[in-house]
C-alpha cells in the first residue's frame, strides 16, 4: 500500500469569513507545502457548507476545539477585530502558530500582552498584511533606503472604499470596528514602512456615523522623528469613494504608489528624481501567496517575517493614538 505523505504544515480557520479563500485557501491549493484541513465556525451547518465548496476535510463547530486539535499545526484567524486577541492567545496556549488577520488586536495594551505571550511561546506569531510581502511594496521600501530620494519630507498614505451597508460587522464599536481598524491599519502601517517607524500623531479628524463612537472615515496628521511629516486618510463611507495609495516625497524625488494594498489587481510604482522619470511594474501573482510562502517559511525554516507580533505594537499605538487625537474611544477586546 501506498503510504500518503502528510502536508508539512496543516492549517485550521477559525471562521467561514468572507476573505478566507482569497487570503488563504486559494494561496495553500498553490503552495505544496501546506493544506488548509479543517475550518470551525459557530454555525456548524454554514462551516460544513464551507468546507465542502473547498474541499477541506475536517468541520468543527467550536473554535476551541479546532485550536486543540492535535491534527492541527498553524490556525488562520479572520474573525472580527475584537475577536482576534482572545483566539491569538487561545491558539497560542494550545502550541499552534498563528496567522491572524489585521488589525492585530483592539488596541495597543492587548498587543502587548499577544507580543509577549507569542515570544514566551516560541510559535510563529504573524499579522496578515498581505502586502508586505509583495515585491512591490520590497521595491518602494528599497527605493526609500537607497536615498534616491533624498531627504524625506512628506509620506502619505490612503486607504477608501466604499461599504454602505451599516449594519455590517466593521461598523460595530462592540466588535472594535471603525474605518481607521479596518481600512486605516494598512494606511497607518504603510505610513510606517515608507516613512520610518514611531510616528507621532499630532492631529486626527474623523467623519462619524450613527453611532458617535464609530468612524466612517478617518484623516490624521504624523511626525517623524527623523523631522518629516506624514498624513493617512482612510474611509468606509465618504466623498473619497476609493483611493488606495502612497506618496513618498524627498528633497531629490518623489514615489508614487497606486494600489499598494492589493497589487494583484494592478498597481504602479513611478519614481521621479535625478536619475529620471521610471514606471515599474511587479507579477500579478497574489500578495496573499507571497504572505502565506512568507509564514509556511517562518514556520518549517525559522525564517524572519516582516510583521510579527512585536510590529503590531507599534501600529497598533499608533491607532490608538489617532483615536484619542480624533475625542474617539479605544476599541476594546470583544
Amino acid at each position: 500500500m501506498t503510504e500518503v505523505s502528510r502536508p508539512a504544515l496543516r492549517l485550521g480557520i477559525l471562521g467561514a469569513a468572507a476573505i478566507a479563500p482569497a487570503a488563504i485557501v486559494g494561496p495553500a491549493e498553490r503552495n505544496p507545502e501546506v493544506a488548509v484541513t479543517a475550518v470551525a465556525a459557530r454555525d456548524r451547518a454554514r462551516a460544513v457548507r464551507f468546507a465542502g465548496k473547498h474541499r477541506i476535510a475536517r468541520v468543527y463547530g467550536d473554535y476551541q476545539e479546532l485550536v486543540e486539535a492535535p491534527e492541527i499545526d498553524a490556525v488562520y484567524i479572520p474573525l472580527p477585530n475584537g475577536l482576534h486577541g482572545r483566539w491569538t492567545r487561545a491558539a497560542v496556549a494550545a502550541g499552534k502558530h498563528v496567522l491572524c488577520e489585521k488589525p492585530f488586536t483592539a488596541n495597543a495594551d492587548e498587543a502587548r500582552e499577544i507580543a509577549a505571550l507569542a515570544g514566551d511561546s516560541g510559535r510563529v506569531v504573524m499579522e496578515a498584511f498581505h502586502y508586505r510581502y509583495h515585491p512591490l511594496i520590497r521595491a518602494a521600501e528599497d527605493i526609500v533606503a537607497s536615498g534616491e530620494l533624498g531627504t524625506l519630507r512628506r509620506v502619505e498614505t490612503a486607504l477608501s472604499f466604499p461599504l454602505p451597508k451599516f449594519s455590517d460587522i466593521r461598523y460595530d464599536y462592540d466588535l472594535a470596528g471603525g474605518a481607521l481598524m479596518d481600512a486605516g491599519c494598512y494606511a497607518v502601517h504603510m505610513a510606517r514602512v515608507l516613512g520610518g517607524p514611531d510616528p507621532e500623531v499630532v492631529d486626527a479628524r474623523a467623519k462619524l456615523h450613527d453611532d458617535p463612537r464609530i468612524d466612517r472615515a478617518m484623516t490624521a496628521e504624523l511626525r517623524f522623528p527623523a523631522g518629516h511629516t506624514g498624513r493617512i486618510s482612510c474611509s468606509m463611507w465618504s466623498s473619497d469613494v476609493l483611493r488606495i495609495s502612497a506618496t513618498v516625497v524627498g528633497d531629490r524625488g518623489r514615489m508614487r504608489l497606486l494600489n499598494p494594498v492589493l497589487p494583484h489587481y494592478g498597481h504602479l510604482l513611478l519614481v521621479r528624481s535625478d536619475q529620471g522619470r521610471r514606471v515599474r511594474r511587479f507579477p500579478h501573482r497574489p500578495s496573499y501567496d507571497y504572505q502565506l510562502d512568507a509564514f509556511a517559511d517562518a514556520v518549517l525554516r525559522g525564517t524572519p517575517v516582516a510583521t510579527t507580533a512585536d510590529d503590531a505594537i507599534t501600529t497598533m499605538s499608533v491607532l490608538d493614538a489617532i483615536y484619542r487625537c480624533a475625542g474617539l474611544p479605544l476599541r476594546l477586546p470583544s
